[in-house]
């Protein structure tokens, strides 16, 4: 907001925009004058005075409302061209107009001042609220995979006489922790990469079939009990992506759905390419986002109620962020069959000639 009111400009610049535009509007007045009356001139010299009240300091304020007065004097209270007014009136009406144009430039410069520091307070409250939001969103979700590792090294190292086996399934289960913890930090970093609104596409050519085996593949090692249905024409074209931003869409999207999904629950990924558009839809029959609203879903922390399977809330975020990103669009609906389905499309351009990567 205070970009927009450029009350951020140097002192300098405030002063000399500030006479540019009295001066704009009393020309403007001027040269109307034979339509509108010297007074009216005054209610636009006071308009004027109080739009720059609203946008910058109070002296090129002051400096402007006494600028506006002595223009009105000398340009259009009668006789015209002379400090002197000749009717009592008149004497009153500038005497009035000098006295409520300063008023009001200081009066308006306060209420932004004061309007100002409200929305400070206000920022830092939400930052207070967004803070403790996080550590209540990435508590579990840090602490368990941590748990986890710490459980099975301990495991392997207090127990001299454990099995192979034993061995290798511990050694399983710090591989998947650290996974998961991996992944978390990841989330970390891209949400404070969209939140820099620095991010850009590093597009180069990618094989968008061999990418989506390999992020199912990785998404039922998590899920060991999930099986992902894949629907992609093996002899889709090359697409000219960022691999990376595309991943992690892929990739959330799914983990999201094998969280939130109950066991028996079917998860399907659809790709297509047509006409240089990359269309993905994953859906499930899970039970959906019952207890919120499909316009919040793509916010920052917003989970379901339900905590036993709640993630961070940063998966969505961050799929909307990197397909926007991409200048993709996506769209949430809930199916027939009380899951919900993800539609995403991207403009990519495609390569026939596989090889071209190699």
């Amino acid at each position: 907001m205070d970009s927009f009111l450029f009350n951020t400009l140097p002192k300098r610049q405030q002063y000399a925009f500030s006479v540019a535009t009295i001066l704009c509007v009393a020309t403007i007045c001027y040269a109307f004058s034979g339509v509108i009356s010297y007074r009216v001139t005054a209610l636009l010299l006071l308009l004027t005075v109080s739009l720059l009240a609203i946008t910058f300091d109070i002296m090129p304020v002051l400096l402007a409302a006494a600028l506006s007065a002595i223009i009105w004097d000398f340009f259009f209270i009668p006789p015209k061209y002379a400090i002197h007014v000749e009717t009592t009136e008149d004497t009153i009406l500038l005497v009035m107009y000098f006295v409520i144009a300063m008023i009001n430039g200081v009066l308006t410069n306060r209420m932004r001042k004061i309007q100002k520091a409200a929305s400070i307070k206000e920022e830092k409250a939400n930052s207070v609220k967004l803070y403790n939001t996080i550590l209540d969103s990435l508590s579990h979700e840090l602490r368990t995979p941590i748990a986890a590792i710490l459980g099975a090294t301990d495991n392997l190292q207090a127990n001299r006489n454990l099995t192979d086996q034993d061995k290798e399934q511990l050694v399983y289960e710090i591989s998947r922790a650290s996974l998961r913890l991996n992944q978390q930090v990841e989330n970390l970093l891209n949400i404070s990469r969209l939140e820099s609104g620095h991010i850009q596409p590093n597009n180069d050519w990618c094989d968008v079939v061999e990418l989506v085996y390999d992020v199912v593949r990785r998404v039922e090692e998590n899920h060991a009990l999930r099986r992902i249905d894949i629907s992609v024409n093996q002899d889709m074209p090359l697409c000219r992506i960022d691999k990376g931003m595309l991943d992690q869409i892929i990739y959330n999207l799914l983990n999201n759905a094998a969280i939130h999904t109950p066991t028996g629950c079917k998860i399907e990924i659809a790709i297509t390419c047509h006409a240089d558009l990359l269309s993905i839809l994953i859906q499930d029959n899970g039970a959906g986002f019952k207890d919120v609203n499909l316009r919040d879903v793509f916010d920052k922390f917003s989970r379901t109620k339900e905590l036993k399977t709640s993630g961070s809330g940063l998966g969505l975020s961050i799929v909307k962020g990197f397909t926007e990103a991409l200048r993709g669009s996506i769209e949430l609906v809930r199916t027939n069959e009380k899951g919900v389905r993800f539609m995403i499309s991207i403009p990519v351009k495609t390569s026939m000639f596989k090889t071209i990567i190699q």
